[in-house]
C-alpha cells in the first residue's frame, strides 16, 4: 500500500515539476516558444511513461498539441491527469 502511496505523491511532484517547465516560456519572451518545440515531444513521451495505458497515451497526445500550440503553455496538463486518475477516476472503483 505504501509503495502505491509513494508513486501518487511522486506522480504529483513530478507533475507539478513538469507543468512548472512547460510554462517557462512565458518567462523568456521570443525564445519562449521556441522552447516549446523542444519540449512539447519530451512532455509527451513523460506523460506516456508517468500513466500507462490508453489513458496515458491520449494524455500524451494531448500534451504533446497543449505544449505545442502557443498560448496553451497555462494549462497544466500533468497535473490535471494527477486529479484524473487518482481523485476522479479512483473514485469510479
Amino acid at each position: 500500500m505504501t509503495e502505491e502511496k509513494d508513486l501518487k505523491y511522486r506522480n504529483l511532484f513530478m507533475g507539478l515539476l513538469f507543468d512548472g517547465i512547460g510554462m517557462l516560456s512565458f518567462a523568456i519572451p521570443g525564445i519562449g516558444e521556441f522552447s516549446d518545440v523542444i519540449w512539447a515531444p519530451i512532455a509527451g513521451w513523460l506523460m506516456t511513461r508517468m500513466y500507462k495505458g490508453k489513458i496515458g497515451q491520449a494524455a500524451g497526445v494531448v500534451t504533446f498539441i497543449e505544449e505545442l500550440v502557443p498560448g496553451l503553455d497555462i494549462i497544466p496538463s500533468f497535473t490535471i491527469m494527477w486529479i484524473y486518475t487518482y481523485l476522479i477516476s479512483s473514485k469510479k472503483a
